[in-house]
């Protein structure tokens, strides 16, 4: 079934298995899909939605089972997903852990590749990469499917989520430590993923797509240099697959859709929906054009969005915007900038502030449901992204007491479905 821009929404949320006690990563991901299926497998159904294995055994995945019509109500179906596998990892000692990284996971100890169907892949991988690292095995995100069809549809999609994509730190930015250290970054899950294939830069390029907006193209200039680069290492094609590019959105033409990887997993279910309501929302505008054309957005260069997408990592929503070729696209520029804030004459705006011009444009022109996002969406825009309230309420004390105890109301987060609060600013 073919479907067209935004008809249907596919969502998949990562989350990390813990020890109840101590929070350490807990290698049990098919033990928690043999109890659903009644034998080991990598994706069973499960009330709706569907879970899967990831790369290692410490993660699983929640997704929609096949494209959903709708974003509303998906927050909902999640959750119950997430308590049905709490209640599984309940007797094997374990429990879900939100966010995008943990805090005090060591990789070159912890890492377990997932031993079972699509083991092959996974140990290409391993061999060429050598997923022993935080890029690799201490990684957990939100992904959102969008749909197209045929190339006019890929082209406007395509050129829209280029400009958004080094935005997303600023609305979902949540792994701020990284080995028991607050690193300085508040999205470091994104600084390792920008390295995690450094050894083949084709791979993940520069995180922010080309400018390339039809199937040939696409496929000339980003994936057949994958597929070369690979080869040596790959000879029997084990990689030569769409899933083998790493960039921050990815086209997947067998399915008919792009996959944006670049989210951080938020605290629960109903946050990390916000979040995707907020990005869908700012796409419908940008490829319906209501800020700019559809060919001044294909003509935006990668290096400024490249260069942006590295910055934003750092301070995410306080992150400096003072491109105004890049503003104008979304409609931000003249006296005052965004809803009068901003530089002198509306030269420069923060990314949370752009954030907040994005929503409420979304909300007025209905391309975002206020009465179910926009609770969510206000506190996050208000508090700032959940890495900057994780380090609100660490303050000045960092040890591993104060981490543990923090994480500890992270996981209760997800599973009660609650948002994180912390005021203060």
């Amino acid at each position: 079934m073919t479907l067209h821009l935004f008809e249907g929404f596919g969502v998949e949320l990562e989350a990390m298995i813990v020890d109840r006690r101590t929070l350490a990563a807990l290698p049990v991901a098919d033990r928690v899909l043999e109890a659903v299926a009644g034998e080991v497998t990598s994706e069973v159904e499960l009330d709706g939605l569907a879970i899967s294995n990831e790369l290692v055994l410490h993660v699983i995945e929640l997704k929609t089972d096949g494209p959903a019509d709708r974003l509303e109500g998906l927050a909902a179906r999640f959750q119950e997903g997430v308590r049905r596998i709490d209640r599984i990892l309940e007797p094997l000692g374990g429990r879900l852990l939100p966010t995008g990284m943990h805090p005090w996971f060591d990789p070159e100890l912890e890492t377990r590749l997932w031993p079972h169907e699509h083991g092959p892949v996974y140990r290409a991988y391993d061999r060429i990469f050598g997923c022993r690292g935080h890029g690799w095995s201490n990684l957990q995100s939100t992904h959102l499917n969008l749909p197209f069809a045929g190339d006019e549809e890929f082209g406007r999609l395509h050129a829209a989520i280029r400009l958004v994509l080094p935005l997303l730190p600023a609305l979902a930015a949540s792994s701020p430590l990284v080995e028991g250290r607050v690193t300085g970054l508040l999205d470091n899950r994104l600084e390792v993923y920008r390295t995690n294939s450094r050894r083949f830069a084709s791979v993940t390029g520069r995180v922010v797509p080309e400018p390339v907006y039809t199937r040939t193209a696409y496929e000339r200039e980003v994936l057949e240099p994958i597929y070369r680069d690979l080869a040596p290492l790959d000879p029997e094609g084990v990689l030569r697959d769409e899933f083998a590019n790493a960039r921050g959105a990815i086209a997947r033409f067998g399915r008919g859709s792009i996959e944006i990887r670049l989210i951080d997993s938020q605290e629960a279910p109903r946050a990390d929906l916000a979040v995707l309501a907020a990005v869908t929302g700012a796409l419908r505008l940008l490829v319906t054009e209501r800020w700019s054309p559809s060919g001044e957005q294909k003509a935006f260069a990668t290096e400024p969005l490249a260069e942006l997408f590295r910055r934003a990592v750092g301070p995410a929503e306080e992150t400096v915007i003072d491109d105004g070729d890049y503003l104008g696209l979304f409609g931000v520029g003249g006296v005052g900038g965004v809803g009068g804030v901003g530089g002198v004459g509306g030269r420069s705006v923060t990314a949370g502030e752009l954030w907040r011009h994005l929503v409420d444009e979304a909300i007025a022109a209905g391309a975002l449901d206020e009465p179910t996002f926009g609770p969510d969406l206000r506190l996050i825009l208000d508090q700032g992204p959940l890495a900057r309230r994780m380090l609100r309420i660490l303050g000045s004390d960092t040890s591993r007491a104060a981490q543990e105890a923090l994480y500890h109301r992270l996981a209760d987060c997800l599973a009660r479905g609650e948002m994180l609060d912390a005021p203060g600013r």
